[in-house]
């Protein structure tokens, strides 16, 4: 029996969500917070990288943002 194999390509908004989550996460927010808010549409992303890079506790900055 023969098997047949599918290759998985990412379509283009789970290479940008992806994206959104590893800038995230090297701006210092957790991976589960950073995919959480990565998903978000309504979230800036240029505005919750400044909200760390200023200061603000990554945790206190995702409940700013959501």
């Amino acid at each position: 029996m023969a098997t047949v194999e599918f290759e998985h390509r990412e379509s283009e908004e789970e290479r940008v969500i992806e994206w959104r989550a590893t800038a995230l996460i090297r701006a210092g927010y957790e991976s589960g917070a950073a995919f959480e808010l990565a998903l978000r549409t309504d979230v800036d992303l240029h505005r919750a990288v400044d909200l760390v890079r200023r200061g603000c506790p990554p945790a206190t900055a995702v409940r700013v943002l959501i």
